[in-house]
């Protein structure tokens, strides 16, 4: 769950755990390297979504980090039993850009999984599921507590460095599930120019209106670069507008979190594409974090190496072991303790 705690007082945006989004993937399908795998993960308690939001893939393919196709998932009201239908809208252009879920209806009210087994539906080149899956994100969170002082409004902002390793070699997560949005599609259609931004988007129906709740670009970029000050609008703010806009906060930050000067700040956001804040992903080139992302890299690792000017040791986790090399990629889910 490598965006979580993207609300205030490390809790989940708005308050509630549906609008959560925990991690983005981007990587070329095992076995055919002409069609691209994205996977949106909210939710982590892996139960119903939310029947009043929209949970989006953006995908930007010409370089103005404006949306040029969005795939927008759509929940029914869960049952009785906590089942749960879904629809899928694909919009192109123009109509990509309304957060809205327009477009061509891809799939109509099919059966969100809960169950062991995905329920894989095949929708022209589109194939698709959402469910509830094994999570691949792995982090060992008290060591994270140990690094970092979250007291007030701090969040993750200020770590203790020196002395012994914060690091308890217990993985958090290592029988965690997910609620899982997956989608794989010709590489083609989606026209990387060479390069795709990929960021997801919650967004929830208050007042008859949408409310961006959330958002998901670069794994662990609102939980550990916002505090409670800017969490919300952060989340709710454009990629388009990061540069301008969070440039100055993140410099703040880095600052306390490594000793960066400004212009080494700048410098350092700039060599890892950290704004605007989207997962880039070249499919010409092999996926591995920061171009796409698989299960594999130890994004917290990244991320506290690059906060830290790579004053803290790393995390010694391993990958989890139970992911598929087939659709929808992410393992069973976990029995329910």
């Amino acid at each position: 769950m490598s965006n979580h705690f993207t609300g205030l007082s490390l809790g989940p945006p708005l308050g509630d755990q549906r609008l959560d989004l925990c991690d983005l993937y981007a990587f070329q399908a095992p076995g055919d390297p002409g069609r691209t795998v994205l996977i949106l993960n909210a939710n982590p308690n892996a139960d119903a979504l939310h029947p009043d939001a929209v949970y989006r893939l953006n995908i930007d393919d010409d370089g103005d980090y404006l949306t040029d196709i969005a795939f927008s998932w759509v929940f029914g009201e869960p049952g009785p039993d906590g089942s749960q239908t879904y629809s899928v809208y694909l919009a192109t252009g123009e109509q990509a850009r309304d957060p809205e879920p327009g477009g061509t209806e891809i799939v109509k009210d099919a059966r969100v999984s809960f169950g062991p087994e995905a329920n894989v539906v095949t929708a022209g080149h589109h194939t698709i599921a959402a469910g509830s899956r094994s999570d691949a994100f792995y982090f060992d969170f008290d060591g994270i507590k140990n690094l970092f002082d979250t007291s007030g409004k701090r969040n993750f902002t200020a770590p203790h460095l020196g002395g012994t390793s914060p690091w308890t070699g217990v993985d958090s997560n290592v029988t965690a599930n997910v609620f899982s949005m997956a989608v794989e599609l010709p590489t083609d259609a989606l026209a990387p120019r060479p390069e795709l931004h990929v960021w997801g988007r919650c967004s929830v129906r208050r007042d008859g209106r949408l409310v961006h709740a959330d958002r998901a670009g670069h794994p662990s970029m609102s939980s550990f670069f916002n505090t409670d000050d800017t969490k919300e609008e952060y989340n709710a703010s454009e990629p388009a507008g990061d540069r301008e806009r969070w440039t100055d906060s993140f410099v703040h930050l880095l600052g306390h979190t490594g000793g960066y000067s400004r212009e080494e700040a700048i410098a350092a956001i700039d060599e890892h594409g950290l704004l605007p804040d989207v997962l880039h992903f070249d499919p010409a080139k092999p996926a591995a974090y920061p171009n796409g992302r698989t299960f594999t890299e130890d994004v917290i690792d990244v991320r506290v190496a690059f906060l830290t000017k790579n004053e803290a040791p790393p995390t010694g986790l391993s990958p989890h072991t139970d992911t598929l090399d087939r659709f929808p990629y992410l393992g069973d889910p976990h029995p329910a303790s």
